[in-house]
């Protein structure tokens, strides 16, 4: 191949120079890395001091000019944020440009229409880099397990949360330290909402979602709770019953659960994320630090499980790179003008829908802050049985003058149970307060 590929970069923020020091240095990499041409990159400064060397009449504060220059062949987009991203990426499909992004929120709420656009203009928009970071799934999903029912994904797809409750759990800490000190570390931005309230998992989940159960779902619609409000009292308590505390994602079909129904009806869908207690034999108990991991569990293949680090420079480029590879290597290879698959094979997309929040089915922690009476433990038990809500264990813990926490992790249930269950033991007068209510596997 003679011709370089001439590519346009949206952003130089962590990953964007995590890409431009890959595209700087092919050496001992994929032949086609030292096809790839870095022709214009968009920036907010121009005259911001940068560790990574630079031509500076490669910089623009203006992105709409490197979308727009005809030596530009493939549009990176690592700025992040709804707009102007999602517009500079519509631009760029509409001049016949493929892109690849990392941007799950745009993805997440816009993937349906970035793809109606690819479809029509015939190029690719790829999107590894949007969920797991380093770890490949994407692909895999769309490709590799394409021929599989998928019933289940779940998994830990943010690394600054897993930090955080990694690190609460192994020195007792308070959530605000722990945050704190992964601000300082570089693991959480100056304003971690989006990580910590479940949001940037939330975005993830619903991609994933998308290619599991081959159709777009509302992200709107996915219930999410964060860590912000966890206690290390609750990681002390699930270790001591045999369980850690993760930031699970999840997206399941539920239409297994009735037999009367196709096994794999995308109308009966659910995801969600939440602080979850995840037994200490279970493969996701020991994904600590920064790291990810997505189980799936599929017919015929089973569960498999995909791992690594989440977030950073050198893994979410790797994944950047690797989507440039994958469309250098078709315009190298084909000689026709439409590629196969644009973005989550639109073309072949179904509706999906999430049945309401009352139906999602599982296991249950609750601690309760009550006072330290007879038969105090006897009262919750028969309201939960009122509720058809089964309990598997029921422990006090830390009783003391000022009362006792009780903690109860109860068998599979409906949410609409557990939540209608929760409102009559509020009522009883020995109980002062619910202190924390959690899913567990």
């Amino acid at each position: 191949m003679n011709k370089k590929i001439g590519i346009g970069l949206l952003g130089l923020g962590t990953v964007g120079t995590g890409v431009v020091k890959i595209l700087q240095s092919p050496q001992g990499r994929n032949p086609l890395v030292s096809q790839l041409e870095l022709i214009k990159i968009s920036v907010r400064n121009k005259e911001k001091h940068r560790k990574t060397t630079i031509n500076s009449t490669n910089l623009t504060e203006d992105p709409f000019e490197v979308v727009n220059d005809p030596l530009v062949n493939v549009i990176v987009e690592v700025m992040g944020g709804l707009e102007p991203a999602r517009s500079l990426i519509l631009e760029a499909i509409s001049l016949g440009k493929s892109v690849v992004t990392a941007n799950k929120a745009v993805i997440a709420r816009h993937g349906e229409e970035i793809a109606e656009a690819a479809n029509k203009a015939g190029v690719y928009v790829l999107i590894e880099a949007a969920v797991g970071g380093g770890i490949p799934i994407i692909e895999p999903l769309k490709q590799s397990l394409g021929g599989n029912k998928i019933r289940k994904v779940s998994g830990i797809i943010n690394g600054t949360t897993n930090y955080i409750l990694s690190q609460m759990s192994k020195d007792g800490s308070a959530y605000k330290d722990v945050l704190s000190e992964a601000q300082k570390l570089g693991y959480a931005e100056s304003d971690p909402a989006a990580d910590v309230e479940g949001f940037d998992a939330a975005d993830k989940i619903s991609i994933l979602s998308g290619l599991a159960f081959g159709g777009p779902i509302n992200r709107s619609e996915v219930p999410t709770k964060g860590i912000n409000n966890l206690e290390t009292r609750d990681l002390d308590y699930a270790s001591r019953l045999g369980y850690s505390i993760k930031l699970l994602a999840i997206a399941e079909n539920l239409s297994h659960q009735n037999v009367t129904k196709n096994l794999y009806d995308p109308a009966h869908l659910a995801a969600w994320v939440e602080p979850t207690l995840v037994p200490t034999e279970h493969p996701l108990a020991g994904v600590n630090g920064v790291n990810n991991a997505i189980l799936i569990e599929g017919d015929p293949i089973g569960e498999v499980m995909f791992y690594g680090p989440g977030a950073g420079s050198g893994p979410t480029a790797s994944a950047v790179v690797a989507d440039i590879l994958n469309i250098a290597g078709i315009k190298t290879m084909s000689t026709k003008d439409e590629p196969l698959d644009p973005l989550l094979q639109a073309a072949s997309w179904r509706e999906c829908h999430l049945v309401d929040s009352t139906r999602i089915s599982q296991k249950n922690y609750v601690r309760l802050i009550t006072e330290d009476s007879p038969g105090v433990i006897g009262r919750i038990g028969n309201l939960f049985g009122d509720n058809k809500v089964s309990i598997q264990s029921i422990v006090q813990f830390d009783a003391s003058a000022d009362g006792a926490e009780i903690v109860v992790i109860t068998h599979k249930v409906n949410k609409g149970a557990m939540e209608c269950s929760l409102s009559k033991i509020r009522e009883l007068k020995e109980v002062k307060s619910l202190g924390a209510h959690l899913g567990c596997l």
